[in-house]
């Protein structure tokens, strides 16, 4: 009988040619760690669970991704350090010693976490001719650093090239079978930072960010990023990483008992950074320090004492990025979390204050409505958030108070009820959990079950106009 390969816990060494390392916090160096052995199981068992959900992972040499971390460093000062958050395969150090689900976790690390995530994915084929999707184990937004901040600066067009020369040199009937319709991967950023016009002409100036979405040859690939636009049909945004990833039931629950428990004595919340100037246009998020300005010391009395109408925790110039701390404790005690977009849309504090329990306030829709439908549900998106149209903000003098004040009280109880009910979806839990907690869907779940069906039905499609 043929046999698959269930990967409980694997060096990588062994099955993708390829090791992971992680940060020594001592000397920065990067040190080589294992998982544990290769168990297999027969297709007996695994093939009724498994059918239509078989994934194999590309063996990409080491430079597309592994290698990518020893430079975590190498960008200093342009960008951050991210050498002290490779721990824990990308989940970072814990909050504190003491803490058994907090880590202060990077955005930037989520594609080691995935990758590593994937390894214990119950349905791992070594064969990608059988496999119902392909994985690229592709460290993207690690990768484009080069080209942002590095010597590669003027050739940002070129990003993922070196990537398709391998796909197409190295068993390239891999990739040739679907002309890349079956693979993915994962973009830990948003894909405007990878959505640079090609250049017309050699010399032409360039742009903020890379052309790897741009590129034609990838234009089949599926492609998972923190933040999507609107309208390229290759992309899906997937939730951003909090700093909570249990590791079982036990803690996912002593967790949602705290959230349930919390006392609400703040009406509203702002966690971010920006609407500080007084020039240029006007927008939402200096709208919302306006208004808060004039009620942050208000109270109100409408059969339940508000200490506080309005709180900013101001994140200006990343403080918060590594220290949930900071604003956790305040969007525990909020009943509303407003999140205005920025220099994007989407925000990870929308993330942040759904794990609390904190209803999300969104001003646009492509906030959240138009971008996370794998994970917040479209036709329910009303039961658990309130949408407040920036304009009416900005132009019309709608004060934000005065709508979230104007929401009955049961009804606020419902809607707290139903955030609550998405945790486990937008978290992403630890890698090697237990089984309790593997029981319950969470980000990456859901992210694998929407990618193998978009696959499914783009592949259907072809074969429907070929």
């Amino acid at each position: 009988m043929k046999r698959r390969t269930k990967l409980e816990n694997l060096n990588l060494t062994n099955i993708h040619g390829t090791t992971i390392l992680h940060h020594n916090n001592h000397n920065h160096h990067p040190l080589l760690i294992t998982f544990s052995l290769l168990a297999t199981i027969s297709t007996a068992q695994l093939d009724e669970d498994c059918n239509g959900r078989w994934i194999h992972i590309r063996n990409l040499p080491s430079k597309f991704n592994l290698q990518l971390l020893s430079n975590c460093s190498s960008f200093f000062p342009l960008f951050p350090d991210f050498c002290p958050y490779l721990s824990n395969h990308g989940l970072g150090p814990k909050t504190h010693s003491d803490s058994h689900s907090w880590y202060r976790t990077n955005p930037h690390l989520l594609e080691l976490y995935f990758h590593r995530r994937l390894l214990e994915y119950p349905c791992l084929s070594q064969s990608p001719l059988d496999s119902n999707a392909i994985f690229l184990p592709y460290y993207s937004s690690l990768d484009s650093l080069r080209y942002l901040y590095g010597p590669d600066y003027n050739s940002s067009h070129l990003h993922g090239l070196d990537l398709y020369s391998f796909l197409q040199s190295d068993d390239p009937e891999i990739w040739r079978r679907n002309n890349g319709h079956d693979h993915f991967l994962i973009m830990a950023s948003t894909s405007w930072d990878y959505s640079q016009p090609l250049p017309s002409y050699e010399d032409e100036e360039r742009l903020w960010g890379t052309s790897f979405l741009m590129l034609p040859e990838f234009f089949n690939l599926t492609v998972l990023s923190l933040e999507s636009r609107a309208w390229p049909w290759q992309e899906q945004a997937i939730p951003h990483p909090t700093s909570f990833h249990p590791s079982s039931v036990a803690f996912f629950d002593s967790w949602i008992s705290r959230v349930r428990r919390s006392r609400r004595s703040t009406l509203m919340l702002f966690a971010g950074g920006g609407g500080t100037s007084t020039s240029g246009n006007p927008n939402v998020r200096r709208s919302i320090r306006e208004e808060c300005g004039v009620s942050q010391n208000s109270s109100l009395f409408d059969g339940t004492r508000f200490q506080k109408l309005c709180e900013i925790v101001d994140c200006s110039n990343g403080i918060c990025e590594h220290d949930p701390i900071r604003y956790m404790k305040p969007m525990l005690q909020a009943s509303f979390c407003l999140q205005p977009p920025g220099e994007t849309p989407a925000r990870r504090s929308t993330f942040d204050g759904i794990l609390a329990g904190c209803i999300p306030v969104f001003f646009e829709d492509q906030s959240a409505k138009s971008q996370y439908q794998w994970h917040l549900s479209t036709t329910e998106f009303d039961e658990f958030s309130v949408t407040i149209p920036k304009e009416d903000v900005v132009f019309k003098g709608l004060k934000v108070v005065d709508v979230l004040m104007g929401i009955p009280k049961a009804e606020v109880r419902r809607m707290r009820e139903k955030v609550m009910e998405l945790i486990p979806r937008i978290m992403y839990r630890k890698h090697g959990s237990s089984l309790g907690l593997r029981a319950k869907k969470d980000a990456f779940d859901i992210a694998i079950e929407g990618t193998l069906q978009r696959i499914k039905d783009r592949l259907k499609d072809v074969s429907t106009a070929g």
